[in-house]
């Protein structure tokens, strides 16, 4: 039996178990993938107030160790379910069940897809949604970047450090986001950017060789040879098994008030799964602060 059990080992849910663990609970982060959540894959953090500059990865790993000192148990496992009886909370994983006083959900989001043909079947295989995860086995090679918003031009800076064109399609007439980020990419001799083009479809069989497009002003098909194309349109939560505890909105994040609680006593939300206007590390962060503390006094005001 846990005070609390953390769902998500991002920064939200490791910073909402520094919190209660400082506050003298016994907390169990389950995470699926990695330590560290989308910030892990970020080569430069440099947003974060403090630190001018830290890997995304060295960020994570500096806060994993603090949490683990304090005491937290950590299990690299994937929750399937999740119900509450007579006050208790039971957690069902791939390998186990975990039963816990208090739940937080930190499960953050993951990258969408374009559900485009052949998407799937050429899933890493030419077909990627990491450009830092993927992106260096590719270089001196021309890439295909889809996405015109922040994360987009991020890849896009960093791809045009290693290969020798990226070729950048935007769905629009314009880019989104930083207005220092359009700057740096349009300045970026190497990043070729194509307005309104639509991705149409991948073309290969073992790996792909090519990406047909559609031009939304002229019609006009064009097709494109390349070893890999990145995607960047953004990011969707995985919710669905929460569902019958707490509330989702229609893009399936969780709604939740200012103090991260859900419709359920006892349940608790923080980061980039919830509904918010911003989601970035700090506000990750800002939320796992929150959610700890009403997790530690929901459990300090109840009677196990």
């Amino acid at each position: 039996m846990f005070d609390v059990i953390i769902i998500g080992g991002g920064m939200a849910g490791m910073t909402s178990a520094l919190y209660c663990l400082r506050n003298n609970k016994t907390v169990l982060v389950i995470e699926k993938e990695a330590v560290g959540g989308q910030i892990a894959k970020s080569p430069k953090v440099e947003n974060y107030p403090t630190i001018k500059q830290i890997s995304g990865t060295e960020l994570a790993d500096q806060l994993f160790d603090q949490i683990m000192e304090l005491g937290a148990e950590f299990e690299l496992d994937n929750v399937k379910q999740i119900s509450k009886e007579n006050n208790i909370f039971n957690v069902v994983t791939e390998y186990n069940t975990y039963q816990g006083k208090s739940v937080i959900i930190a499960t953050g989001s993951k990258p969408r897809m374009l559900g485009i043909e052949n998407e799937e079947k050429l899933l890493g295989k030419g077909v990627y949604y990491c450009a830092i995860c993927d992106g260096p086995f590719f270089a001196g090679q021309e890439v295909v970047l889809i996405g015109d918003a922040n994360s987009a031009m991020q890849y896009a800076l960093m791809l045009s450090g290693y290969c020798t064109k990226v070729k950048m399609m935007a769905l629009f007439d314009h880019l989104f986001g930083e207005k220092s980020l359009q700057d740096a990419v349009n300045r970026t001799e190497n990043i070729e950017i194509r307005y309104n083009m639509e991705a149409v479809k991948f073309i290969g069989e073992e790996n792909i060789n090519s990406v047909l497009f559609k031009d939304k002003i002229t019609g006009e098909e064009v097709v494109y040879n390349t070893p890999a194309v990145f995607v960047a349109i953004g990011q969707v939560p995985d919710n669905k098994i929460f569902s019958e505890l707490a509330e989702l909105d229609k893009a399936g994040y969780i709604v939740a008030d200012e103090k991260c609680t859900t419709k359920t006593d006892g349940l608790f939300v923080a980061g980039d799964c919830r509904v918010k206007q911003v989601r970035q590390v700090t506000t990750a962060i800002g939320d796992g602060a929150v959610a700890a503390v009403s997790a530690c006094r929901y459990i300090d005001s109840m009677e196990f």
